[in-house]
């Protein structure tokens, strides 16, 4: 039988107005071109709740008490990585018999969804106080100065690189707390490596790195390279080079070259390479290569090359 159309609130109270004024049920349906039986049950409502309004409707009744909902709450608050099938086994032995969907439900209506965890650098104290230090150095920095820093970087590009995540029960805007995070430090395991800068204008040449760089390298790419990413890039006088804290890039005859040249680099804190912009780049080339699915270390140079 189709569900029929329930009644706006004008009509209700019109019905129960004609009732008041003494009109029976049957010419208040021909009146309004209703139904008696709906007719009655609107005055019935009337003068039992003394409202026309919606009452309350109970529901399906919940599968999981107040006090299972504190019990897996308080769970994955104080452990993230809590799966779906720990609480699911919580609560069997609570005496509560759930299924996963109804714990992410659940724990939806708490404010907390399931996300992959973010991976953040392995810091050491020395290292989050380097941070803070750089932060508030620059917290007022102008628009314009970091428009004209010259961003660099190396990153390594796997052939079958795949990026594994877990998952953690969050709030929103907490992806940063650390119970929510996965560290990571530097390894190796690539099987090419691209050196590359952008700034605010655009990304500049790429270079592919085919032996292992060493600072003699380093300095030669810097050499035939950096420059003339300046001049392309239509860089400001004046413009800054940030590159990491790489042993390359730290090395007395590096920061000498620099210093001859009359480059000001941009001072960097140890173990920052999420502060440095030029990541979101290489995350986008590593998409792109997974959707590509080169088969050979040829055909991932020409993807990441092009």
């Amino acid at each position: 039988m189709a569900k029929t159309k329930e009644l706006s609130k004008d009509p209700r109270n019109k019905i129960v107005d004609l009732h008041q004024a003494g009109k029976t049920e049957s010419a208040i349906g021909k009146q309004l071109g209703l139904k008696k039986s709906t007719v009655g049950t609107i005055i019935k409502k009337w003068k039992t709740y003394k409202t026309t309004d919606n009452l309350p409707r109970s529901g399906v009744p919940r599968k999981i008490s107040p006090r299972g909902v504190k019990i897996i709450t308080r769970t994955v608050s104080k452990n993230p990585r809590t799966t779906r099938g720990d609480l699911v086994n919580d609560l069997q032995r609570a005496g509560t018999k759930v299924t996963k969907p109804t714990i992410s439900n659940t724990l939806r209506r708490q404010g907390l969804k399931s996300c992959s965890a973010r991976r953040v650098p392995l810091l050491k104290p020395v290292h989050v106080q380097a941070r803070l230090k750089f932060a508030r150095e620059h917290l007022d920095d102008p628009e314009e100065d970091w428009e004209n820093v010259i961003w660099s970087d190396e990153t390594k590009i796997e052939l079958f690189g795949k990026n594994s995540t877990r998952r953690v029960w969050r709030t929103k805007n907490a992806e940063l707390h650390p119970k929510n995070t996965i560290p990571t430090v530097k390894h190796g395991g690539g099987n090419i490596m691209l050196c590359g800068c952008f700034s605010a204008k655009g990304p500049a040449r790429l270079i592919l790195v085919k032996e292992r760089m060493n600072g003699a390298m380093y300095r030669e790419i810097l050499s035939e390279n950096l420059l003339p990413s300046a001049r392309a890039l239509k860089m400001k006088h004046g413009w800054v080079f940030q590159h990491d804290n790489d042993p390359k890039h730290t090395a007395r005859a590096t920061k000498e070259w620099l210093r001859k040249k009359h480059f000001k680099v941009l001072e960097w804190p140890s173990q920052s390479p999420d502060l440095n912009p030029i990541e979101n780049l290489w995350r986008e080339l590593k998409v792109s290569v997974a959707q590509r699915q080169p088969q050979n270390i040829t055909a991932l140079e020409e993807i990441c090359m092009a």
